[in-house]
């Protein structure tokens, strides 16, 4: 064991394994942790047994009530089955996981997606609401519409392989600060082609804001500074909104929750759901692996026992630095606040588990009035505190919880920053983070890509972390061109969801940039403009 401030920690959460399509499952006695960091001989002297299976990805499975987890590659993940005993024969060859069950579930409208959308625009410089935010793609999108052309996709795709009509409903989490704004543009675009009664917006609750000595701080006068109680108080405000209820009556069963200002979320990602349904799970976690120890992200892991997410700032750096045998980060596993609930598991958390959630202390910058002057403070330093609690506190609660790690460059790209900060999490990084996926689309459809002079720009494996993301047997779906700089290439989510679909729009055909694929077609770039 390894020692935070504060709680004991047990093993790692994650390790990644050479053989890229290796599945590990559980012997029936043993759950130390959802990937502990040992040696394969360690694993197999303690009853591990291995399967392999055609796949992009590691999975990890563990017994009820435990931990699974599952190492996602491009577009596939492997999937093994638990309970080996001790000293088991190697377990048979585990299947792939597949999107059907998800699209099964959501042919039959049983899966909601949650959005997590109280955030301001502060830190970017803008006074709206983040997922209101354009970051400068050709189309013009908002992160908001982005979503809401994915799912209006995943209907489609559901609707095309069951035949039925089909609905997500998409639930709206809002702070007092962003309602009103979120509702209007919303309202604006006609919802983004979504039908208006399946868009339901509810707030979350505030909490007055505390200076360092203890004293709640006032806005203006006579007013008291309030701030949104967190993410975490999703789970209040879906019992006091009668959100539940409502999931209720509509027959919803499964629930994907993410964070507004991920560019590259998958929302209601079927595989990740059909992982989770597969599994029997009632929570669920994605994850990315850490670049480094200071990145400021969450870990999936387990403390005292309990499986949770620990925050960067509640990591000491002497435990964020260390590494495992293979060199890797020890607690590498990235919280990217992306989540799968039943929701049986939600309702047990808001009737009898919510009020057992503790609040965090966040120190935060809070503009406020000097009560001896009147005058209003902006500071320029963290000068007080806010009280929250985190949508990831439930984990512990959990009686079947699993981990599902994608590829970064894949699914995770925050927007945060203001692009005149630190040059991270910002709308370029984001806007380059998309057309990078898009671009890989292409060339995973068989379309190419050529220069200013017409000469095509050779395809090379794309390489992840450091190392190729393709395996010899895949090496051709996981393109991309010998090129630093990015290729501006961004493609409709009501054409592809996830990459797929587009050979018809793209095989053995070459393009220049900027390349825009919508449902009007394709556009690019010609000698007299577009």
């Amino acid at each position: 064991m390894c020692c935070a401030s504060g709680p004991s920690w047990t093993a790692r959460p994650a390790g990644r394994w050479r053989p890229s399509c290796a599945t590990w499952t559980w012997p029936r006695s043993t759950a130390s942790s959802a990937a502990p960091a040992e040696t394969a001989a360690g694993r197999r002297r303690r009853g591990w047994t291995r399967a392999w299976s055609r796949c992009r990805g590691t999975c990890w499975a563990a017994p009820p009530a435990t931990a699974g987890w599952c190492r996602a590659g491009r577009a596939a993940v492997g999937a093994g089955g638990g309970g080996a005993r001790r000293g088991a024969e190697p377990a048979r060859r585990a299947p792939r996981v597949s999107a059907l069950p998800g699209l099964a579930e959501i042919a039959g409208s049983r899966v909601a997606v949650l959005l997590l959308a109280g955030g301001q625009g502060t830190r970017l410089g803008v006074p709206y609401p983040k997922g209101m935010c354009d970051v400068g793609l050709p189309s013009r999108k908002t992160l908001f519409h982005l979503q809401a052309q994915r799912l209006r996709r995943l209907q489609q795709l559901a609707e095309e392989q069951h035949g039925t009509p089909c609905h997500i409903p998409w639930y709206i989490m809002t702070s007092g600060r962003t309602m009103e704004s979120t509702k209007e543009f919303f309202q604006k675009h006609r919802y983004f082609g979504l039908k208006k009664e399946n868009v339901i917006f509810f707030q979350q609750g505030m909490l007055p804001a505390l200076g360092f000595d203890g004293k709640i701080l006032l806005e203006e006068k006579g007013k008291i500074a309030m701030a949104p109680d967190g993410n975490g108080g999703l789970y209040r405000a879906l019992g006091s909104h009668g959100i539940m209820d409502d999931m209720e009556r509509r027959g919803v069963q499964s629930v994907h929750v993410y964070c507004v200002d991920n560019i590259l979320v998958k929302v209601a990602d079927p595989r990740f759901i059909g992982f989770c349904l597969e599994k029997g799970a009632d929570c669920g976690a994605k994850v990315v692996e850490k670049t480094n120890p200071t990145e400021p992200v969450g870990v999936v892991c387990r403390v005292d026992g309990v499986y949770q997410v620990v925050e960067y700032s509640e990591i000491s750096l002497a435990t964020a630095q260390k590494r495992g045998p293979d060199g890797r980060l020890l607690f590498n596993a990235g919280n990217i606040a992306n989540h799968y609930f039943t929701t049986a598991f939600l309702k047990d958390v808001v009737n009898t588990y919510e009020p057992q959630l503790q609040h965090h202390v966040a120190e935060k910058k809070i503009p406020h009035v000097d009560i001896t002057t009147g005058q209003l403070i902006q500071p320029e330093k963290p000068n007080g505190i806010k009280m929250e609690k985190f949508v990831f506190d439930i984990f512990q609660f959990s009686k079947k919880f699993v981990v599902y790690e994608v590829l970064r460059e894949d699914e995770f790209s925050p927007l945060k920053n203001a692009d005149s900060q630190n040059g991270k999490d910002n709308p370029t990084t984001a806007r380059h983070a998309l057309m990078s996926l898009h671009h890989c689309w292409v060339l995973n459809a068989g379309g190419h890509f050529v220069d200013e002079n017409g000469t095509r720009i050779p395809a090379i494996p794309r390489v992840t972390n450091g190392r190729s993301a393709a395996s010899p047997a895949d090496v051709n779906d996981n393109l991309k061109d010998a090129n630093d700089l990015p290729i501006q290439c961004e493609i409709s989510p009501l054409v592809s969801y996830g990459g797929e679909g587009l050979e018809t729009y793209v095989k053995d055909r070459e393009f220049r940039t900027p390349l825009i694929i919508d449902e009007d077609g394709i556009h690019e770039l010609v000698k007299n403009g577009m």
